[in-house]
């Protein structure tokens, strides 16, 4: 067991997140070819993980978890399909994953289960040796957000956010046109979570999404857990999808931090008008008040003094996008309008142009090595990537690319958020979860072409 001392002081001299263990430290197999995963969680998003690992010939699924029949039988009808060995079975209670963190065979575990099992999920985890993958997000507090970088400094074990975005196809391509200076000085950077979700968090389970009002006890998949979120807090609750890759960009934990945030919402009629629409002015869940504002703001501002603007925006009707806009010294892109202008080298000045042929042309060394194998893969094949990586690492025995630092920094958006709002738009500070290693730390992500 590493102490934190040598722990710090390793992470110090080295410039990377977590030390990286010699093999033996972490399993008692001298050589894992293949990785052995449980999985806490096989509702859909579960299914998506469940099947990609499933078409790897280094994984074995050694065991599944989950508290619904429903689900678990649906995994189990994909292992049948797929010709793999069944896993152990565990459907046991909200407390049963505890079952599988016991398997001394397992090597790591992914979490899919509702946001507010994931810190402790992951607690438990690390202090069982398993390298933990989590689905967004991890912590739901700053308090939560600590103890995980606590427990991880402290086991020596890797926790990584599942954060896909930041291997999507053009924002791989934009963060390599980075780092090889064509927007010049990076100064501001937007991004964000704006999608309708109306049908999402009012599903009823009789269409696979839509046409239905209800959630909690009544609803499915997600609309049984998420929803809530809407009458309980008034916050960015779904900040990841735009600060990782703008964290990357920008070298965050890694020679950079946040120091600032400020929030705003504004007011919320969304969730209630779709109620009305579709059930009724009469349906009991029309008198329900939702406390989440429409449209949350958030600013951030950063050491080497770039801001950041977020936007939560899931509860009216619109179009799909992240909102990204990665604006510099040299020039600027937008995904809103999928284009692109850079000083100089653009067709004409002042004018946008089509951002296809610079993303080409940039198209990032792990997509060019992998695409092939990427395909079909959820989220147009970004899903695979952030697997891979997870895998990749647990069988190199090292670090995770997104690690944990990155897991809660980007998670504490949502608590801070919060809080300002609270207080009427009130800057607050940003910890540094490293507690100052970002000094040391050099951005690797993604770089060497490989994961």
């Amino acid at each position: 067991m590493i102490s934190r001392r040598d722990f710090i002081k390793a992470t110090s001299l080295t410039g990377i997140g977590l030390t990286i263990i010699p093999s033996g430290v972490l399993f008692s197999k001298e050589k894992d070819e293949v990785v052995r995963i449980g999985l806490i969680g096989v509702g859909l998003r579960g299914q998506n993980h469940l099947d990609l690992l499933l078409r790897r010939a280094d994984v074995e699924v050694v065991a599944i978890c989950d508290v619904q029949q429903r689900m678990m039988d649906m995994s189990k009808d994909m292992i049948k399909k797929s010709g793999k060995a069944m896993p152990q079975v565990i459907l046991d209670g909200p407390y049963g994953y505890r079952k599988m963190l016991e398997n001394k065979d397992i090597d790591a575990v992914i979490i899919s289960t509702p946001w507010e099992w994931h810190t402790i999920m992951c607690l438990d985890a690390m202090n069982a040796g398993k390298y933990t993958a989590c689905e967004v997000m991890t912590g739901a507090t700053i308090e939560e957000c600590w103890q995980l970088v606590h427990t991880s400094e402290r086991t020596g074990m890797p926790l990584m956010m599942l954060e896909n975005v930041c291997y999507r196809r053009d924002v791989m391509a934009v963060m390599n046109m980075v780092r090889q200076n064509v927007f010049g000085e990076l100064i501001h950077l937007q991004g964000g979570y704006q999608h309708d979700l109306r049908e999402v968090k009012f599903n009823d389970g009789v269409k696979p999404y839509g046409g239905g009002v209800e959630f909690g006890e009544k609803g499915f998949s997600e609309a049984q857990w998420r929803t809530q979120y809407s009458v309980m807090r008034d916050a960015d609750l779904y900040p990841t999808h735009g600060i990782g890759p703008i964290a990357m960009m920008t070298n965050i934990n890694r020679g950079n931090i946040f120091t600032h945030l400020t929030s705003y919402s504004s007011k919320s009629r969304g969730l209630h008008n779709y109620i009305v629409k579709n059930g009724g002015e009469d349906h009991p869940n029309a008198k329900v008040k939702f406390k989440l504002g429409d449209v949350v703001t958030t600013m951030i501002k950063c050491k080497n003094e770039e801001t950041i603007l977020l936007q939560h925006d899931t509860n009216l009707p619109r179009p799909y996008s992240l909102g990204f806009r990665v604006q510099g010294t040299n020039g600027i892109w937008m995904d809103v309008n999928k284009s692109i202008y850079i000083e100089g080298r653009s067709k004409e000045a002042h004018r946008w142009e089509d951002a296809q042929a610079w993303l080409d042309k940039y198209d990032h060394p792990l997509w060019k090595a992998h695409a092939a194998k990427a395909t079909g893969a959820g989220h147009g094949g970004m899903d695979w990537f952030v697997v891979n990586a997870f895998v990749e690492s647990v069988k190199r025995k090292t670090n995770t690319p997104q690690d944990v630092y990155d897991a809660v920094t980007w998670s504490a958006i949502t608590p801070l958020s919060e809080t300002s709002i609270q207080q009427g738009g009130e800057t607050l500070a940003f910890p540094d979860f490293t507690s100052g290693k970002w000094m040391y730390r050099k951005n690797d992500f993604a770089k060497d072409g490989t994961y």
